[in-house]
Formats: C-alpha cells, sequence, structure tokens
C-alpha cells in the first residue's frame, strides 16, 4: 500500500511539472484528479475548478465541460477561489518562465 501510495504521489508531481511547463493536457488530467480522488488525492472541487479552468483557458472543451459541471456543485466564493487560484498559478508560472 505504500508503494501504490508513492505512486499516486508520483503521477500528481509529475502532472503539476508537466502543468507548469504549459502543457493544457496535465491541467486537465490535475482537475480529474482532485474531481474524482483519483491519485490517493482527496477530492477538491476549488483545486479541481482551478485546473479544469487551466486547461479551458488553453482551449480544451472537455475542460470547459468538466468545470462547468464541477462548478454546479460549488458555491459562489468557492468559484471565486478556484478562479483566483488559477490566475496566482497562471501568474507564477509566467513568471517563472520569463
Amino acid at each position: 500500500m505504500g508503494n501504490s501510495l508513492k505512486n499516486s504521489r508520483f503521477v500528481v508531481e509529475r502532472r503539476l511539472v508537466e502543468a507548469a511547463r504549459g502543457d493544457s493536457k496535465a491541467c486537465y488530467e490535475l482537475g480529474v484528479i482532485y474531481a474524482s480522488g483519483a491519485q490517493g488525492a482527496a477530492v477538491d472541487l476549488i483545486e479541481a475548478h482551478k485546473w479544469f479552468n487551466l486547461a479551458a483557458q488553453s482551449g480544451s472543451q472537455e475542460a470547459q465541460m468538466c468545470r462547468a459541471e464541477i462548478a454546479g456543485e460549488m458555491t459562489a466564493r468557492e468559484i471565486a477561489t478556484a478562479q483566483k487560484a488559477a490566475r496566482a498559478w497562471r501568474a507564477g508560472t509566467m513568471a517563472q518562465a520569463a
């Protein structure tokens, strides 16, 4: 079981690295992980919305649909928090790239 948890963390960490490089598919996959609790992650709709939002901004229609679907289960405050987190992530990755 410990090895499985390590592998799950590795998958999430790998997707984070890929997302930081601008990989919209990695952003989408992170959204799926947090929306479903896959890879041993806790379900976190704010985090899921953030990642779907970032993928949607890169043109992913799947991410747009997933973002809209989970938004129906979130409060306006949670959505605002997720949007702020997405803007902060994008600003942080742009600053690192510069």
